[in-house]
């Protein structure tokens, strides 16, 4: 497994190295100090990349969004000490595949981590301040497989093509889904599902 730790604090790069190595020993790790130096890795692939958010130069949304170019195919985390929800819901939204707290211990690190990997999505349960999380034992099968491709950000158009499905009966179970989820949109889903912790 590949992963690449993006911060540019020297200390608390090397104390997630140090965690990580520990944690999962047959791990490679990277580090770079800024989104500057994302491009040295440039054509590399990596199964997670750690991003903090706030780097001189690029940072914020700005340093997700660089990261996302770079490594399309990578799961990014944000890994930061901003912890309000319009911080979190703003990265969720843009394609970070979970957001965890620079206070999160270890244990809650390798839980976050091994979730990300697995497709899923992990935020904070502070984060998290709406929807109805047994709802989703209430989903057709059909309302679970189209929403979970929605999740995974796949255009309605497309969703629809791979389940055999109109477009307008995507829509028609996007929301019925989200009525029984009591959400809005799919960010909001995004956030019952983390709650949860139940595969959908």
């Amino acid at each position: 497994m590949r992963i690449l730790l993006v911060d540019d604090h020297t200390l608390f790069r090397r104390g997630m190295r140090m965690m990580l190595t520990e944690l999962m020993p047959e791990a490679q790790l990277y580090e770079a100090d800024s989104c500057d130096a994302l491009a040295q890795f440039d054509g590399e692939a990596f199964d997670a990349v750690l991003l903090d958010l706030n780097m001189p130069g690029a940072g914020g949304l700005q340093a997700l969004e660089l990261t996302k170019a770079y490594f399309p195919a990578s799961t990014v985390m944000v890994v930061s000490g901003e912890e309000q929800p319009g911080v979190i819901r703003s990265v969720i939204e843009r394609g970070a595949a979970g957001f965890l707290p620079k206070t999160a211990n270890p244990e809650t690190m390798m839980g976050a981590l091994r979730i990300v990997l697995a497709g899923g999505v992990y935020l904070p349960a502070q984060a998290i301040n709406f929807g109805n999380a047994v709802s989703i034992n209430r989903l057709t099968e059909r309302q679970r497989a189209v929403l979970r491709l929605a999740l995974k950000g796949v255009p309605n158009k497309l969703i629809g093509r791979e389940l055999g499905l109109s477009e307008g009966t995507v829509k028609s179970h996007l929301s019925a889904a989200f009525r029984l989820l009591d959400v809005r949109n799919r960010t909001e889903a995004l956030y019952v599902v983390a709650q949860s912790g139940l595969r959908i």
